[in-house]
């Protein structure tokens, strides 16, 4: 189906105004290995055979600073890492924190059929599902790969009885990202009864572009100031911001490869100065879980009568 963000996606982002009183952002976590990323696809094994697992120590301090800053988390939990260290997941929800699914292999989406796709997220979400006694409503891909080629991946998530996704990055970017996309959280599929909704991370409009801010590789190599300003900037419009981070992103004493200097650059940069930068975020804004967001927003557009409901066709 060709993608489309046409008016109504426009009065749907229109009518959906942020329903707290005082601005609530969602944190989040994509929990994988230091091995798992793209930047280091051809110089490891992409299941981390034979290599170390780093995760659930990388995890455990974030939850320590979660729990320091009095704040719930949404982890977007990949199923091979969860299979790997089964009280990882049990570990993360009994701090309050929300687990969703990361897909189970790290396979970009953009790499799979559709078949191959719907089996890869029923695995993760049996696994999740059944170490953490929570529902599983969320899904996040890997490196945002839900793209104009593969919205089809949203039906299979819609029918694996996924309530929202964070997978499409409304940017340019060389490997992921949909600059036509909407900026805020809004409802993007109907099948069922029930309504996908996508909870997209944290940009700014700028000289009549869309740039990222507040996430990931975004939140280490540029100033905090920046992260910063663009968060109160979307809020400021009205709009929660998705943050986000991976428990690699923390963790200084990874094995560092022999990367192409552009490649390392991007994967290894800013490291050290994450931990802090995230704790600044914590502490000058106001956090809670993507299915807390996704309550709220579902409660404001129940009072809003004359709101357009229609979901954005994809």
């Amino acid at each position: 189906m060709l993608f489309r963000f046409d008016s109504v996606a426009r009065r749907a982002e229109a009518s959906l105004p942020f329903p707290w009183g005082r601005m609530r952002n969602a944190m989040s976590v994509d929990v994988e290995d230091w091995f798992h990323p793209e930047a280091l696809r051809g110089f490891v094994p992409a299941d981390g055979d034979g290599l170390e697992r780093r995760a659930g120590r990388a995890v455990d301090r974030l939850l320590r600073r979660f729990e320091t800053a009095g704040v719930h988390a949404t982890f977007f939990v990949l199923g091979s890492v969860a299979e790997q260290d089964p009280e990882l997941v049990p570990r993360i929800a009994a701090g309050g924190h929300e687990i969703a699914s990361h897909g189970y292999s790290h396979r970009m989406i953009t790499e799979q059929t559709q078949a191959e796709f719907a089996a890869d997220v029923r695995r993760s979400l049996r696994l999740l599902r059944a170490q953490s006694h929570q529902p599983v409503i969320g899904y996040r891909a890997p490196s945002f790969s839900v793209v104009r080629d593969t919205t089809w991946a949203l039906d299979v998530l819609a029918q694996e009885g996924i309530e929202y996704d964070s997978s499409i990055f409304p940017i340019h970017h060389d490997r992921y990202g949909m600059p036509g996309a909407p900026r805020r959280p809004h409802p993007i599929r109907e099948q069922a009864g029930r309504t996908l909704w996508e909870l997209p991370p944290v940009t700014v409009r700028l000289a009549g572009r869309n740039l990222p801010a507040a996430g990931g590789g975004y939140l280490r190599l540029l100033p905090y100031a920046f992260s910063a300003w663009a968060l109160r900037r979307l809020n400021a419009e009205g709009v929660a911001g998705i943050v986000y981070t991976h428990p690699w992103e923390c963790d200084a004493e990874q094995p560092r490869l022999p990367l192409p200097r552009l490649r390392a650059l991007r994967h290894y940069a800013g490291i050290d100065a994450l931990e802090g930068k995230l704790a600044r975020l914590l502490s000058e804004f106001e956090f809670g879980t993507c299915a807390e967001l996704l309550a709220a927003l579902r409660q404001a557009g129940a009072r809003q009568e004359n709101a357009t409901r229609e979901p954005v066709t994809v």
